[in-house]
């Protein structure tokens, strides 16, 4: 099991600043106004959507990334709402969000259950989900992500828990990912975006 804090103490950003590539082919189109970022880490995904002009909340379970994600939002000069909590404890406001960002946010199956039911709740009508993880395949890769296949997660899997959106994008696919030195190589990934009607 990762210590979270011990990882991001390290000097620099674990899983570089830069923002997800799927998250900014897609972040355009998440309307104006509240996004969720979940497991957000080192900020590098919060302060990418704070720069588009979002309102920003990232929530993660590690005050050290937290830290961190507050100084890149300074750095950059926008603004970021931070909140320190487990994720197993996190209240996701219904009806509220404008968009969710879940990118690498690897949590157990009982959770993830939990935590998709209350995402397709806690967005407002129009809002949007932008999600990438890891499949099962990336334990052979080996170039990141956890070592738990139970931990990844499969687009099929996906279309169950978060029952209730429209689904724009549902992709299992392997693309070469760069981010940091955690994540760097050719990843299996599942894409997937969906909208609350």
């Amino acid at each position: 099991m990762i210590d979270w804090n011990e990882r991001f103490a390290e000097p620099g950003h674990a899983y570089g600043t830069a923002p997800n590539d799927f998250l900014r082919e897609w972040s355009a189109r998440v309307p104006t106004g509240r996004v969720l970022c979940l497991a957000e880490g080192q900020g590098r995904n919060a302060v990418y959507m704070a720069q588009q002009g979002y309102e920003v909340t990232a929530v993660d379970a590690s005050s050290v990334g937290l830290a961190k994600a507050r100084e890149l939002a300074r750095q950059q000069g926008v603004s970021i709402e931070t909140c320190h909590v487990d994720l197993d404890d996190f209240v996701i406001e219904a009806d509220h969000w404008q968009g969710i960002v879940s990118v690498f946010c690897h949590v157990p199956a009982a959770l993830r259950r939990r935590l998709h039911a209350a995402v397709v709740a806690g967005l407002a009508p129009g809002g949007m989900l932008i999600l990438e993880a890891y499949t099962p395949a990336q334990i052979a890769l080996n170039t990141g992500g956890p070592r738990d296949p139970a931990l990844c997660m499969q687009a099929d899997e996906l279309r169950e828990e978060l029952d209730g959106l429209r689904i724009l994008h549902a992709l299992e696919t392997e693309r070469e990912l760069v981010e940091g030195k955690y994540h760097h190589g050719i990843g299996a990934v599942v894409q997937f975006v969906a909208v609350k009607e």
